[in-house]
């Protein structure tokens, strides 16, 4: 967690993580996305930008939906997926000064 840019794209933020797929469904990808949204918005961070959210990783991007991000782009073909081959990568963002995407509203 942190800036997605440094310097003058510092007040958006940016994450990465993964869940490990023997956990999947437990919550921990929730957890850890909620987390993050609320750590940014207390870090005065404006926005929050993922720059690599594979297309195919349907929880994934059902769950950076439900927490109030958008799909900005994909970029085609951007991800070697091991069994899809390439594949696209979203670039996904959320507006932290839009309460009404508060996690806890």
């Amino acid at each position: 967690m942190g800036p997605n840019r440094p310097g003058r794209g510092a007040h958006v933020a940016t994450a990465s993580f993964m869940v490990d797929p023997r956990h999947a469904g437990r919550g921990v990808g929730r957890a850890l996305g909620e987390h993050v949204v609320e750590w940014a918005r207390a870090a005065g961070y404006r926005s929050i930008q993922f720059n690599a959210v594979v297309e195919t990783n349907e929880a994934a991007v059902r769950l950076w939906r439900s927490l109030g991000f958008e799909v900005l782009a994909t970029v085609p073909e951007a991800f070697d997926h091991p069994e899809r081959g390439l594949v696209g990568l979203h670039i996904m963002y959320l507006n932290l000064t839009d309460r009404a995407h508060s996690v806890r509203s």
